[in-house]
């Protein structure tokens, strides 16, 4: 798994310096106010939670994270 920064242009994700093959999956964060998203405090405190871990270094499996992921659809 990596963690990249991009912007917008023209409707597309795009990262400077990194080529992902076609077909990479990815998942997005947009900072902000920008986009809407709704959690609830249950969420948000996992979702802090696990920025601060990451910011920490501290950190768990890519398939742990992702199994975390489907608890939210």
């Amino acid at each position: 798994m990596q963690v990249a920064s991009g912007v917008i242009i023209d409707g597309k994700v795009v990262v400077e310096g990194l080529s992902w093959p076609e077909g990479t999956a990815v998942t997005v964060l947009a900072r902000g106010d920008e986009a809407i998203v709704k959690l609830s405090p249950e969420e948000e405190a996992d979702l802090v939670a696990a920025l601060d871990e990451a910011d920490r270094e501290a950190g768990i499996t890519a398939a742990d994270f992702f199994a975390r992921l489907r608890r939210f659809g």
